[in-house]
């Protein structure tokens, strides 16, 4: 039967787990997975669920739960199985993208990449041995809105649900980020302690960092601050120089980027705030 997939939030109160479940076997689904999370402390409950149904489409069951929804104040989104498409931005480092293609052509993304845009020329032949279209948009400061508006129309011209910045070096305006929230995933290095501005692997080194780690969040127009998905970290030692830090930095930046991928695509992050409950 086909696959659905229902994630919602909404205040606490009694009875919400009650009236999803009486709602989905009163139309003949059966439920495949359930996950939910009570914020206590912001008074409000996440919900996933995974169910199969053969009576109806996403949207005829969409408009049938919306009934529901209106009684318990729940913002709720619905899906089918139909994979998520995919546009994948880069620069010039491969590393994270090289990983994507692996996953998405093994089938373990969760997503299907619709193609790459790049910023220079460097990974055209890494994105068409994979059978992908790739994209040239210039971008610099005299042809930023230019290279903004294209992306805009490249996300409809591939019918894109997520832009995945997989070491794209340039940043995205503000009203970019409003048009596509919630729509776009970053991902950069972590440290601890932090470092900022040009070859923060060598800075790192210098300061003899224990850890290296990278961050994957959705974007938003405040820098790297975005609402967190995922992080990875790894320790390191004194035996790393500056080659052996970026080494680990880039493995830690492609699981990192990789998981918030397929799990956006899996419906699994729900927004909360400047945060995110993550149904693994």
């Amino acid at each position: 039967m086909p696959q659905f997939t229902l994630t919602l939030h909404c205040p606490e109160r009694a009875g919400i787990v009650h009236a999803v479940t009486s709602f989905l076997v009163d139309h003949g689904c059966d439920i495949v997975q359930h996950q939910q999370f009570d914020d206590d402390v912001r008074g409000k409950l996440f919900l996933r669920t995974a169910f199969s149904c053969d009576s109806s489409d996403a949207d005829d069951l969409a408009t049938e739960f919306a009934k529901v929804a209106s009684q318990f104040a729940m913002e709720f989104d619905l899906w089918d199985d139909r994979p998520p498409r995919v546009l994948v931005m880069v620069s010039k480092a491969g590393h994270c993208l090289n990983d994507l293609l692996f996953r998405w052509r093994a089938g373990s993304l969760g997503g299907e990449i619709a193609a790459v845009v790049s910023n220079h020329e460097d990974l055209r032949p890494m994105a068409e041995a994979a059978g992908l279209d790739f994209v040239h948009v210039p971008n610099t400061a005299d042809t930023r809105h230019v290279a903004e508006q294209r992306l805009i129309e490249l996300v409809e011209e591939y019918q894109a649900d997520l832009v995945v910045l997989a070491r794209y070096m340039q940043v995205l305006s503000n009203d970019l980020c409003a048009k596509l929230a919630g729509r776009v995933i970053n991902i950069h290095h972590s440290f601890l302690p932090g470092f900022k501005g040009a070859k923060p692997y060598h800075q790192a080194y210098d300061r003899g960092v224990k850890y290296v780690g990278a961050t994957a969040h959705y974007v938003t127009p405040d820098l790297d601050e975005g609402p967190i998905i995922e992080q990875e970290v790894l320790r390191v030692d004194h035996s790393y120089d500056p080659r052996a830090l970026t080494a680990a930095g880039r493995d830690a930046e492609a699981l990192a980027l990789s998981r918030a991928v397929r799990w956006h695509c899996e419906h699994r992050v729900l927004l909360n705030g400047n945060g995110t409950v993550v149904f693994r």
